[in-house]
């Protein structure tokens, strides 16, 4: 089990977030289509913290399923075995892993409730293990670390009842695999064919097509401006993001959060070390005299932070490039104080440190 750990990653988008799973004999990421929705580039981060550009290259809405690439992802040696002849049974015991909430790397155990529910025209596996909003597009395994499904959804106002798509569902999807290229490819909810171009039909059976799920979503002018802070940093936004409206990435060792607060503040900052056990009053003093500039020293629940606050309608004025600069500030003035705090005062790094 800890071997396969390292193949399920956190899929970080502008949307949300998710899980995707590695297929080592395909060379592919699957998750959910609804997890991808609107994206044709996302990040992927493993339990190294360390985040990288994927590539969506096929997207099946009718089945929920989607298949991407990483180029530069380093490949796992242990992964979820797909090919195996293990069919589900009731009361089958099963795992489910993946990063429900955006949390970092969970696993949840139940059995199977139903190898074959009926739901809206589709079969899905129904159980009672935890199946929360993240877990999407995560592996759902047996002890031998065979893939049973692909966790999918929960109802809302159900305990103990989540979904997974059945393994001939992802085994019908993956035959195409061969006839893919590198461009973003619509699977046909009908017949199944691939449409690589923008169309209203498909070209093999006719069925019309949502136009629109070509079409990559399109950013707020609101976090176009804080994106643009971010690529200051020599930082690709899309690694950024997590979420809407929300970034979450490492400058170096120390963790950075930008997010809308309050409905009307865009607020940055950094949870830069843990207190020590000594020398408390010298670090008190530092962080009540330093000069952090805009920026501002802070302490809560144990933990030395870095924050910088302003109300998102002083991202429309004359102090817009002022503002977009201290944002990048924050994130390298970050870098530097959590060490600050190690080596002068003995503080520890955070969890949240890389």
């Amino acid at each position: 089990m800890k071997n396969i750990e390292s193949s399920v990653f956190k899929i970080n988008t502008a949307n949300g977030t998710g899980t995707g799973f590695y297929n080592k004999e395909n060379d592919l990421i699957i998750t959910n289509y609804h997890v991808v929705a609107g994206c044709h580039t996302v990040s992927l981060e493993g339990k190294d913290k360390n985040r990288y550009l994927t590539q969506v290259l096929y997207v099946n809405p009718g089945k929920d399923i989607a298949f991407l690439r990483a180029n530069d992802l380093p490949k796992p040696i242990e992964t979820v075995v797909i090919e195996h002849q293990t069919e589900s049974k009731s009361r089958d015991k099963v795992i489910v892993l993946g990063y429900p909430y955006g949390m970092p790397f969970t696993v949840t155990e139940g059995i199977v409730s139903n190898p074959r529910q009926s739901i809206g025209g589709n079969y899905y596996i129904q159980t009672d293990a935890a199946i929360n909003p993240g877990n999407s597009g995560g592996p759902v395994i047996n002890e031998k670390g065979e893939l049973v499904g692909i966790a999918t959804s929960k109802f809302s106002d159900a305990d103990n009842m989540g979904f997974a798509i059945p393994m001939e569902t992802l085994r019908e999807e993956l035959t195409i695999v061969n006839d893919m290229t590198d461009a973003f490819t619509l699977g046909c909810s009908n017949c199944g064919g691939l449409i690589e171009e923008k169309t209203d039909y498909c070209p093999n059976c006719g069925t019309l097509v949502d136009e629109k799920l070509f079409e990559e979503m399109e950013l707020s002018d609101f976090s176009l401006k804080v994106e643009e802070a971010i690529s200051k940093l020599d930082i690709n936004p899309i690694l950024a993001r997590s979420g809407r409206e929300r970034w979450y990435f490492h400058q170096g060792s120390a963790e950075i959060r930008i997010f809308v607060y309050d409905n009307n503040y865009l607020f940055a900052t950094s949870p830069l070390n843990d207190l020590p056990r000594k020398n408390l009053a010298e670090i008190y003093e530092y962080i009540l005299t330093a000069d952090m500039g805009p920026h501002r020293l802070s302490i809560s629940d144990n933990q030395i932070y870095l924050s910088y606050r302003i109300h998102i309608s002083d991202l429309y004025s004359d102090h817009k490039d002022e503002i977009l600069e201290c944002l990048a500030q924050l994130a390298t003035k970050a870098d530097e104080l959590d060490n600050t705090f190690v080596n002068d005062f003995g503080a520890e790094m955070t969890h949240y440190s890389k």
